[in-house]
């Protein structure tokens, strides 16, 4: 077992090298990583973040029967949304700072499950799989292209780490339907995809007239809140950046596009090989400023021609009032009924619920969010279409049962850091154009901006707050 202290030392070793090319970052780091199980042994397991989500996604390992609990983290332990899932383990050690976590008790466990907000799931990760522990980490990956990029990295030279991103469509009916459609030849030649989230769900009220962050207030008195800033610059507090607020902060979160693109587009991105885009252009913005996410945004991204593929564009479609093109025939918009519920709202019916519409050669599809599937439009194409699509498999296991199979060497995890990665680095890009509300040219053999020098120099992001560096490479 490496120590935190140990790890901090030779990341910073690890990343000088890797700055000049040695490309060698936790393989320096000399662990006891966390050895497979053997059989269906129960998992034991540390939850980071078990308030709100992070208490949802606790109920959902604890019905896999295939979990033992360890330690619970979260910065407001003590804090009424964390009280619950504290009665239920009150046996399980407590800490309020993951890295202290990891010094104390680090021995105890195998694996990590990580619900906290989008800007602190590096750290955690990064330290969970220099520890030698199995990770699960709720999406989007990582806040921006570089974190991305050095998780996907750590992930391959651990491959004895099972690592699972929380998009539960990718062990859901969707998932297996998209694959089993792809390979029968029914989806092909996709040319265009149009992704929408424009439901109630995730909208502040704030003023898009903003000049300056919020004013200070007294921190709450179970709140850790040096350590909830984790990699941020200092900020005071305020309780516009809490309880899921955070997520409509250029600072803290991914906006609405990290936070529904990997329920929406997963399965078109992975099957379809799309990898990075070579350009992304924002088309539409309503309340653009310096602080937080526009109201509305419709965003372009073009993918190249791929293994004889054609190139595919996906227009993202966000706002209350920025509804995308609907097809003749579309039909009814359907709902996925197992998308969980928020502290910020549920996601209720509404003129036209989350999903996307693929537009090949020959035919459209529509299909929702998560593990909706797809069907094909109008509804007499699909009459026509009946007896030529093939049988789709059930899924094996859901994504919880899939991680802790994984971590006991009997399954493979199916949304990996490997996999789900390059998709974090999509919406990271998206995100980077709504912030300067421009277009951008990538080149992904590099992985450059090549037509704004201040975007490029985004795909870092802003330093880390000191004594956080020691996690990224320099």
């Amino acid at each position: 077992m490496v120590s935190r202290r140990n790890f901090l030392k030779t990341m910073t070793m690890a990343s000088a090298g890797l700055a000049i090319g040695s490309n060698d970052l936790l393989n320096a780091i000399p662990l006891n990583v966390g050895q497979k199980l053997k059989g269906k042994a129960k998992v034991k397991i540390a939850y980071i973040g078990i308030g709100n989500r992070g208490e949802q996604i606790i109920e959902e390992f604890a019905r896999t029967g295939m979990v033992e609990v360890v330690a619970l983290c979260d910065v407001d332990m003590g804090a009424k949304h964390t009280q619950k899932v504290i009665g239920m383990y009150p046996k399980a050690r407590q800490f309020r700072d993951f890295r202290q976590m990891f010094d104390k008790a680090g021995t105890e466990f195998d694996a990590v499950a990580i619900a906290t907000p989008d800007h602190s799931h590096f750290p955690i990760s990064m330290l969970a799989l220099a520890s030698g522990k199995h990770v699960y980490v709720e999406k989007p990956l990582a806040r921006t292209f570089y974190e991305a990029e050095l998780l996907m990295q750590a992930a391959r030279r651990h491959p004895e780490l099972a690592t699972q991103v929380g998009n539960q469509g990718h062990s859901e009916a969707n998932y297996f339907q998209f694959k089993a459609w792809l390979d029968a030849g029914i989806i092909k030649d996709v040319t265009a995809v149009t992704a929408h989230m424009n439901n109630v769900r995730r909208w502040h009220k704030w003023d898009s007239n903003i000049y300056k962050l919020p004013e200070a207030q007294s921190i709450p008195k179970d709140m850790d809140w040096n350590t909830w800033l984790g990699v941020v610059p200092y900020h005071e507090y305020n309780e516009k950046y809490h309880q899921g607020e955070w997520r409509c902060w250029y600072d803290f979160g991914m906006g609405t596009l990290g936070d529904w693109g990997a329920h929406i587009l997963d399965t078109v991105h992975e099957f379809l090989e799309l990898g990075l885009p070579y350009e992304v252009s924002m088309l539409y913005e309503k309340g653009h400023n310096d602080y937080f996410y526009p109201y509305s945004s419709t965003i372009l991204f073009r993918f190249p021609q791929r293994k004889g593929m054609p190139p595919v564009d996906i227009t993202w479609y966000d706002g209350l009032d920025n509804l995308p093109p609907i097809p003749p025939g579309y039909g009814v918009s359907g709902l996925d009924p197992n998308i969980p519920k928020t502290n910020q709202g549920d996601t209720s019916a509404s003129q036209l619920n989350p999903g996307k519409i693929i537009y090949t050669k020959d035919l459209i599809f529509k299909g929702g969010s998560h593990g909706s599937t797809l069907s094909i439009i109008p509804e007499e194409k699909a009459r026509e279409m009946a007896d030529k699509l093939p049988e789709v498999p059930k899924s094996p296991s859901n994504h919880f049962e899939n991680f802790l199979l994984a971590c006991n060497g009997i399954e493979k995890t199916r949304s990996s850091f490997e996999i789900n990665g390059v998709l974090s680095q999509v919406f990271s890009l998206g995100v980077m154009a709504q912030r300067l509300n421009t277009q951008l040219f990538f080149d992904s053999r590099t992985k450059q901006i090549t037509n704004n020098e201040f975007a490029n120099s985004m795909l870092a992001g802003i330093p880390p707050r000191k004594g956080w560096e020691e996690f990224y490479k320099l």
